[in-house]
């Protein structure tokens, strides 16, 4: 890793379909070791980020570095650092967890020793460690969640990216994915990419970005945006910002 480079930095990054551009000169960096929210609506720009940051489209204009390394110029010392969880559920229903574990480390270069090795220590992390023999169809969405966190970091990533991951589940799963990201962080020096449009899942301490219409209107600790727009929240803040938009 370079030294003293962000988790992520992002910098100047636009992009665009057709004649909608979907991003406008968008910049922030995510320190290592640190929470991070990508706070929008939906529409805001959020998923056409979150697929420049991870490679799979090419930005029109910007750049993005993990760890120092650009991820257009350098994408394999780039990719190796960060592990993603998509919006979408993406285990093999038909397999078990830990067969769903095992596939990714192979993809990883990770052989099976080893791979079983680190799968069952991220599984004992994640609290699922009984539920290694289990096919993926029969838990519940918030262990599914959890079991796709734990693929995600099994070749070591030093940055964790997570798009919407509390979309479609109920409060308590909630709230217990996210408790266990934040224990991430500060249990492994993580650096977190957290998008969100749910305003209850940003605590004051955080770093927080606004992305509303593509564009960034705010980015920095979430106490002090909401100080800046003289609001009494993040909620209240975040409507000052967008107009008012609540949806």
């Amino acid at each position: 890793m370079r030294e003293e480079a962000p988790a992520l930095a992002v910098k100047n990054l636009s992009h665009a379909y057709g004649a909608r551009k979907a991003l406008d000169d968008v910049s922030f960096n995510v320190a290592r070791g640190s929470f991070a929210a990508l706070l929008g609506l939906n529409g805001a720009g959020k998923s056409t980020l979150f697929s420049l940051v991870t490679g799979l489209f090419a930005a029109r204009g910007g750049s993005v570095e993990i760890f120092g390394f650009d991820i257009a110029r350098q994408p394999g010392e780039a990719l190796r650092r960060l592990g993603v969880v998509f919006q979408a559920r993406t285990l093999d229903l038909e397999l078990s967890v830990m067969q769903n574990l095992l596939y990714h480390a192979a993809l990883h270069g990770i052989g099976p020793v080893e791979g079983r090795r680190l799968a069952q220590a991220a599984l004992a992390r994640a609290g699922l460690a009984e539920r290694a023999n289990d096919k993926a169809r029969d838990l519940s969405g918030g262990q599914m969640r959890r079991v796709e966190i734990a693929r995600a970091l099994l070749h070591g990533p030093r940055l964790l990216l997570l798009d919407e991951p509390t979309v479609g589940l109920d409060i308590k799963a909630r709230a217990d994915i996210l408790a266990h990201v934040r224990d991430l962080v500060r249990t492994q020096g993580l650096g977190v990419l957290w998008t969100t449009h749910l305003i209850d899942e940003i605590d004051d301490g955080d770093q927080v970005v606004v992305l509303h219409q593509g564009k960034m209107l705010a980015s920095g600790a979430a106490a002090g945006i909401v100080s800046a727009q003289g609001a009494k929240n993040i909620g209240e803040a975040f409507e000052r910002l967008t107009g008012g938009a609540t949806r």
